[in-house]
């Protein structure tokens, strides 16, 4: 009997694996504030990265005069 009930259990878990709902659906709130963060967070990334080089040019255009 052990082949009957672990069919089951093989049945019971793929039924709810293919059941699943549109979790993005549900929480637009949620995914609204995750693109919102990652847009913030790629700014800052663009920002810190630009006064980088700037930095860098500065250094270097000071270094061979």
């Amino acid at each position: 009997m052990p082949a009957i009930s672990n069919a089951i259990v093989a049945r019971d878990t793929f039924g709810h694996i293919v059941r699943r709902e549109n979790w993005a659906q549900q929480e637009a709130g949620v995914v609204v504030v995750f693109c919102i963060v990652f847009v913030v967070a790629v700014g800052l990334i663009g920002l810190w990265i630009s006064k980088a080089v700037a930095k860098r040019r500065a250094q270097k255009a000071t270094v061979h005069t």
